[in-house]
């Protein structure tokens, strides 16, 4: 019982870090694919939090993607590899990265539009895609 336990706690975790991995990689990339604004930089928190206001919707497209497919691949790894409680699990990841979200609504003055559609449409509805495709994957 507490191997089993011990098990789904590891890769849980596994997943997670997969997940936040996946989530900082879009993120340090983001810069190459949508330019940040002239003289914008967005290495640090405070010139980050300096140039929300020059941001376009466009520069928002990564920040939406890596949250969501950093949840996305949480909460799939978590069911390929734990052995039961798929769906709890793969909710727990989708809850965890939306607290981290959630956290950065309060600490990031992002547009409320952005705020809006990254919390309701990157966690949740992300986590339950990759459990489904998980699902399908290990039917096959």
């Amino acid at each position: 019982m507490k191997k089993k336990f011990f098990n789904r706690a590891i890769n849980f975790i596994i997943a997670i870090v997969a997940g936040m991995g996946l989530n900082m990689v879009i993120i340090m990339l983001s810069g190459n694919i949508v330019p940040p604004p002239e003289g914008a930089d967005l290495k640090t928190m405070e010139g980050l939090k300096a140039a929300m206001p020059l941001m376009q919707p466009i520069h928002f497209l990564m920040p939406f993607l890596a949250h969501a497919l950093g949840t996305m691949l949480a909460a799939l790894i978590i069911v390929l590899r734990v052995d039961a409680y798929h769906q709890k699990f793969a909710i727990g990841a989708g809850l965890i990265f939306f607290t981290a979200g959630a956290i950065n609504v309060y600490l990031l003055p992002a547009p409320f539009w952005f705020n809006v559609v990254d919390l309701i449409g990157a966690y949740m509805p992300m986590a339950f895609i990759g459990y489904m495709l998980a699902r399908k994957i290990s039917k096959k």
